[in-house]
């Protein structure tokens, strides 16, 4: 199995480990963090180590392989999402400049996300490394980060922009310094956007991304 085929484990028993715990061939993010699980591709059956990280009542999602659970659990899924990847840098166009985002600016960052991608930010969520936004004012217009990450590969995430400022080309600009950041830094950038978002697919690809796969997300529930 390709590493991008199982992002969410690749990143938690490497770089992101601090972030997460650990139980036998499971492994999922601090509920705080991130909200996404994943077992070891090499174990078939984990659907008891996942049941020593989940809380009942605790929704999760994984992103590639999920383990047959037994009953006790609500399975929604699969949605395919796609996968995208860089090959190679982008070339950087005319914009505006951007601010590097940190903890003073955590509340501009969960307001925003919460209008714009509620369904898989956490509040620590920025934890997980760099994060950058366009910034109008006092008003946080645009943001884009970086979420999964391991050796070679790294994830662009949280692209979003308030309503009131789309069409402007910030997410571009974005999306473009994070990137080549990753190759600066020898890893390869990939992304996932729902095949519903048509015109996400239609910037990443502008910019260079083609699609590589479609992943399912499968959305879990203990009860």
């Amino acid at each position: 199995m390709h590493p991008l085929d199982n992002p969410v484990w690749e990143s938690l028993r490497s770089r992101h480990a601090a972030l997460g715990r650990r139980h036998g061939a499971a492994a999922r993010y601090l509920p705080d963090v991130a909200p996404f699980v994943a077992v070891d591709p090499a174990e078939p059956d984990a659907a008891s180590d996942v049941a020593a990280l989940v809380e009942t009542g605790e929704s999760v999602l994984f992103v590639g392989p999920c383990p047959a659970l037994p009953p006790g659990w609500s399975v929604r899924g699969p949605e395919l999402i796609a996968q995208m990847v860089c090959r190679e840098p982008i070339r950087k166009q005319p914009g505006v400049g951007f601010t590097e985002l940190s903890d003073k600016h955590r509340a501009d960052i969960l307001a925003l996300v919460a209008l714009v991608y509620p369904h898989y930010f956490r509040p620590r969520t920025p934890e997980l490394g760099r994060y950058i936004g366009i910034y109008d004012g006092d008003r946080l217009a645009a943001m884009a980060g970086e979420r999964m990450g391991f050796d070679g590969y790294q994830e662009i995430s949280a692209v979003c922009t308030h309503p009131d400022y789309t069409g402007r080309g910030h997410a571009q600009c974005l999306v473009t310094e994070l990137s080549n950041a990753s190759f600066d830094a020898g890893r390869i950038p990939f992304l996932h956007v729902s095949h519903a978002n048509a015109r996400a697919m239609a910037l990443y690809e502008r910019l260079g991304y083609a699609h590589r796969v479609d992943m399912p997300l499968w959305s879990v529930r203990r009860t």
